[in-house]
């Protein structure tokens, strides 16, 4: 089975590493042409184009958005190369808009096309540890399910039609950028009345939320203002509430605290804070942005 991937970023390149335990060959391409000369002295094999990583039995792509990975489908050819009875599997965080739209259109060349967006930041990638949110035909996914357990530490399966993957990723990431606010705004209060956030956030991450890696690790990040570099994007934190508002509004919901939540991360953004990590959120609760 020849396997393509697209999209070597700070997840992608750790991912696609991965893969290359499988003994399969691994056909490579991204913009930037760092990561590309990284994997290729991995074993990996180097395409010239989107529509050359394309030309594979399973094709990955992991892309920041909507616009990029359209991008490269559509106007750069990937779609077109990929042949009837090939599997492409999404692992973006795209709009459920999005993803419908591209199931149809592989639907219509005869291509399978899965939902697989992932939990976890760029350490757990590269130790193919990910949790995997999968959805798509059964018979797609049973095919590419032994290189999703060289990514993923296990697949979760949540429906056969592609978008409802993306659906559960955006509530997930929604669910994220809440407790980040929570814990920001918390300890400013606390911190109002003379108590240090490390204490109080170290309180919570073993009382009330004992085990959860959210509020352990990105508690610590606020305590210590830790917030460079970034694992995962304030902007990106942005684009994906922006876009679990839409889905919700698709079907009729209102998410009153995802509204909130993205005019904050609109403020945070507008102020210089894209770039810093996600739990740079917390920056916004401090009584100096008040």
């Amino acid at each position: 089975m020849n396997i393509g991937f697209i999209g070597l970023g700070a997840m992608g390149r750790g991912m696609a590493a991965n893969l290359l335990r499988s003994g399969q060959p691994l056909r490579v391409w991204n913009r930037g042409a760092g990561p590309v000369q990284e994997l290729a002295a991995q074993g990996a094999q180097v395409a010239a184009s989107p529509a050359e990583a394309a030309a594979v039995d399973v094709l990955f792509t992991m892309l920041a958005d909507d616009a990029s990975t359209r991008a490269v489908l559509l106007d750069d050819g990937a779609l077109d190369a990929l042949a009837p009875g090939s599997i492409h599997v999404n692992m973006a965080t795209v709009s459920v808009a999005f993803a419908r739209e591209m199931a149809a259109l592989h639907a219509a060349r005869g291509v399978g096309y899965i939902g697989a967006p992932v939990l976890g930041r760029v350490d757990v990638a590269a130790a193919g540890k990910l949790n995997i949110v999968a959805a798509g035909p059964d018979e797609a996914i049973a095919r590419v399910q032994p290189l999703f357990d060289l990514m993923g530490q296990k697949t979760w399966r949540f429906g056969t039609a592609p978008e409802q993957a993306n659906a559960v990723k955006l509530g997930a990431n929604l669910t994220l950028a809440c407790a980040i606010e929570a814990m920001g705004e918390s300890a400013a209060l606390v911190g109002a009345h003379g108590i240090e956030a490390a204490g109080f956030l170290d309180l919570l991450s073993n009382t009330l939320f004992a085990g959860s890696p959210v509020y352990k690790g990105y508690g610590a990040m606020i305590a210590q203002e830790r917030y460079s570099p970034a694992g995962f994007k304030l902007s990106l934190g942005l684009k994906d509430v922006g876009l679990a508002n839409d889905a919700a509004a698709e079907q009729g919901l209102r998410l009153r605290f995802g509204a909130v939540l993205r005019e904050t991360l609109q403020q945070a953004v507008a102020r210089g804070d894209g770039e810093l990590d996600l739990a740079a959120l917390a920056r916004m609760s401090a009584p100096k942005s008040a």
